[in-house]
């Protein structure tokens, strides 16, 4: 039997699938926000329909975007805060749970980027790739300490995502030269930091961030320049402590190459992952809301936030 999902439920998760919602912390905000409309426009008679309209709900956006971890620990975070015997109770504290989830992460990145900006130094210049807002946080913090900077800027290909970065930062009034992703090791001699954020972080300190990111990470690391990836604690994956691996999505070949021009070359494959992995001894520091972490060490987060294990809602029989 089909369980019914509210209409905002399915208008956030095609939002998040087709990337019209991006970043993991929005991405998080709007699972978080799902939830709490799915809980008030449910219309479930008793609490065992309730929790499994939610876990429908849960279901429909978790299987969105398998990489972004901020997804599934919005998902965790509702789901541990919803608590009663009556639909009524259930419905409030889903609610609630969603609501301080949201109010919690306006704060997280803030803290984060007064963190990171004591790395950077007036003068500075720092690379980045793909588009974050933990990265830029960090920036617009060390902005506000009186430092200047200037940034190279990876266009990052095939979604242009580093056309949205080089925008924010010109209205920060920094300085920006953008550059195409294949040039990022001509440039690292004139940079004094590297600047990522990420989709994922495993248990053992490996980052999964935009695709280039390890490739970048491998060059920064040859050339002495420190890398650092900027995440709030929401992109930790929890799973990974157990034995999971983090799935690498693999978006449309559309974003590669259009109809025409495939079918000008002839019969080829084409490959679109979004992500890469890059080893923890390749990234000099992790830096979270709680603090700056050398990647070997995240695992201890991960244990005081998380535990040892982990639900998974989204998987429990409806």
């Amino acid at each position: 039997m089909d369980t019914a999902v509210a209409p905002e439920v399915e208008a956030v998760a095609a939002d998040i699938a087709s990337m019209e919602t991006r970043g993991a912390a929005t991405i998080a905000r709007a699972a978080a926000d799902a939830l709490a409309a799915q809980a008030r426009e449910s219309d479930a008679e008793t609490p065992s329909e309730f929790r499994a309209e939610m876990t429908a709900a849960a279901r429909t956006l978790h299987d969105t975007r398998p990489t972004a971890v901020s997804l599934p620990n919005a998902l965790r975070y509702v789901f541990q805060g919803m608590d009663g015997t009556t639909v009524e109770s259930l419905r409030q504290s889903a609610v609630d749970s969603a609501e301080t989830f949201c109010a919690q992460l306006e704060r997280a990145q803030t803290d984060l980027g007064e963190i990171g900006a004591n790395r950077l130094r007036d003068g500075d210049t720092v690379m980045t790739h793909c588009h974050s807002t933990d990265a830029l946080a960090c920036i617009e913090a060390a902005l506000d300490q009186g430092k200047e900077l200037s940034a190279i800027v990876k266009e990052t290909r095939p979604r242009n995502q580093g056309h949205i970065t080089a925008q924010r930062l010109r209205e920060l009034d920094v300085p920006v030269t953008l550059i195409v992703d294949s040039a990022a090791r001509r440039y690292l001699d004139e940079v004094d930091h590297v600047l990522v954020g990420a989709d994922s972080i495993a248990a053992d300190g490996s980052v999964i961030n935009k695709i280039g990111t390890a490739g970048l990470a491998v060059s920064a690391r040859e050339r002495g320049v420190p890398i650092v990836t900027a995440a709030q604690t929401i992109k930790l994956h929890p799973d990974t402590m157990t034995g999971h691996t983090v799935e690498i999505e693999t978006r449309d070949e559309a974003e590669v190459i259009d109809d025409e021009s495939r079918a000008e070359i002839g019969e080829i494959e084409v490959e679109n992952p979004a992500f890469d992995v890059t080893p923890p001894r390749y990234m000099d520091a992790i830096v979270t809301e709680r603090g700056q972490f050398p990647p070997e060490s995240i695992v201890t987060l991960m244990r005081e936030l998380f535990g040892e294990a982990t639900a998974r809602p989204w998987e429990e029989p409806a």
